[in-house]
């Protein structure tokens, strides 16, 4: 029977706020998104290979569940208290409802992919090749 190898346990906390940052979870020197939300193939500093990551829906959901939660209680705070007319409403709350979620998707999504690569997940752990899906272009069918 074949042994598991455990992998050493790589530093949650720091992979966290480091991809909170926007930097490479592993290193912290290099950016993680080459643009607005899209992540980067590899580090530009230490080289690590981040287009495993596999964040999907997880950032837009956490984003509309913060957002919520702080933008709920604000409005019925303010309806309470004043009572505005609706334009008010708007004039306050869509401004502010974009502004949270287009502030807050890319750092949610920096953690959510420091947190895959701190537990090694999805093709983020080289000692599973079977992760690693090899790179397909896209022609007619991908790779068996």
């Amino acid at each position: 029977m074949q042994e598991a190898i455990t992998p050493p346990p790589r530093p949650l906390g720091n992979a966290f706020w480091r991809g909170v940052r926007g930097t490479c979870p592993r290193c912290g020197e290099g950016r993680l998104f080459r643009a607005y939300l899209k992540v980067q193939d590899r580090c530009p500093a230490c080289g690590e290979a981040l287009h495993h990551h596999r964040a999907d829906d997880a950032p837009a959901y956490f984003t509309i569940l913060i957002v919520g939660h702080v933008v709920v209680p604000a409005t019925l705070a303010v309806e309470t208290a004043f009572t505005p007319p609706y334009w008010v409403h708007f004039a306050i709350w869509i401004p502010m409802i974009l502004g949270l979620c287009l502030a807050l998707l890319p750092l949610i999504k920096g953690a959510i992919v420091g947190w895959q690569w701190a537990h090694y997940m999805h093709g983020f752990d080289p000692l599973h090749e079977d992760e690693i899906a090899p790179a397909w272009s896209g022609a007619a069918e991908p790779p068996r």
